[in-house]
């Protein structure tokens, strides 16, 4: 007997086809849901898949280069799994709360305490600058170009380093002050010897002088004059001085006035100015212990000219004529020599003591001059 397999006819084969068309025209909503959450579970999966998969992290501290492996994904947990500490004042390359991606590089500056001293207050800084200009600027404290900074601008900061400013500042004055004039003697021939004559007043000048103070932190260090303007010249005081010798004049002294007497010795009359009698002449001389050569006019004792005598009587200088001896000249006084006494100079002592002591000389007071024998 034979098995007879049914033929699935035509008919059919169309019924299925329509039945599957027409089930997923009526459920397109739920195809379309189930595919979006297919695609949105692949994406979380992968995104899972590359937040915890491991990261090499470059992280530099203070120059130091230190290279990590981790799955943390924020700076924050990187830094406490490798129990590395950030300070209040510390200064990092990004924020702690930052996520972390393969290959990032991290960088943390510590900072370090600076004493700064300025305008008088000394304040204690944390900075991660690098020099001293940085730190300044980085606190806001203005400085100009007269301040004095130690240490210098450009010096790398260290650990407490001390920062003093000192304020310097500069004041311009006036300041007047009085020139005292100038004394000027001129010579003047057409008066005597001994005689002045004012020319000229003297008046002080005035001159402004412009003086620059300095003054650290309020204290004055230095004063110096940096420019001057005349406000008025001194005028000199102008004194004339008189040059002109005067003319010889007998003098009148008491006891016998002036006149003339016949010198025969000269063969001439010669004018005195007085006479007087009955001198006494003695003599001395310079071998004598405690009589130098020199006389009390200044010049030096000259046999056959000098004589001592008494100067209130005969003028120092004066030149006499003594009956018997001859002119002598008045440059030498004694103690012994008073009234009308004259001490005769003799170089040898022998012949002074031999002179011995003469009475009843008669003396003619001439004058500063000699007569000349013409």
């Amino acid at each position: 007997m034979g098995v007879f397999q049914t033929e699935e006819s035509h008919g059919t084969r169309s019924s299925s086809m329509s039945f599957a068309l027409r089930w997923m025209h009526e459920n397109v909503r739920l195809i379309s849901l189930v595919a979006l959450l297919s695609l949105a579970m692949t994406f979380m999966l992968m995104v899972v898949l590359n937040v915890y998969a491991k990261k090499d992290i470059s992280l530099v501290v203070d120059g130091q280069h230190i290279q990590v492996e981790t799955t943390n994904t924020v700076l924050q947990h990187l830094l406490d799994e490798q129990a590395i500490q950030v300070g209040a004042y510390d200064k990092l390359s990004m924020p702690l709360q930052s996520e972390l991606k393969d290959g990032d590089s991290v960088e943390i500056w510590r900072a370090v305490p600076v004493l700064v001293t300025a305008d008088g207050q000394t304040k204690n800084l944390f900075t991660t600058e690098k020099t001293v200009k940085e730190v300044l600027a980085a606190a806001n404290i203005p400085l100009s170009e007269d301040d004095k900074i130690t240490p210098a601008l450009n010096t790398p900061i260290s650990n407490k380093l001390e920062i003093k400013i000192t304020r310097v500042s500069t004041k311009l004055v006036n300041r007047e002050v009085s020139i005292p004039f100038e004394f000027v003697k001129k010579p003047d021939a057409t008066l005597l010897q001994g005689k002045q004559k004012l020319i000229q007043d003297g008046k002080s000048g005035l001159v402004v002088q412009k003086i620059e103070k300095v003054f650290e932190d309020g204290k004055l260090v230095s004063i110096k004059m940096v420019d001057k303007a005349y406000k008025s010249k001194a005028t000199h005081k102008i004194v004339a001085y008189g040059t002109k010798k005067p003319e010889a004049k007998v003098r009148t002294l008491s006891a016998g006035g002036p006149g003339v007497a016949k010198i025969h010795s000269l063969g001439k009359e010669v004018k005195y100015a007085k006479v007087l009698k009955n001198v006494t002449l003695t003599a001395y001389s310079s071998e004598e212990d405690g009589i130098g050569t020199r006389t009390a006019s200044g010049t030096t004792v000259t046999e056959g000219r000098t004589i001592a005598v008494d100067k209130d009587i005969i003028p120092i200088g004066w030149w006499v004529y003594i009956e018997g001896v001859g002119f002598r000249r008045a440059e030498d006084t004694g103690g012994a020599i008073k009234g009308n006494k004259i001490d005769v100079y003799i170089q040898s002592l022998k012949t002074a003591n031999k002179f011995g002591r003469k009475k009843g000389h008669t003396v003619y007071v001439i004058g500063p001059v000699k007569p000349s024998a013409s």
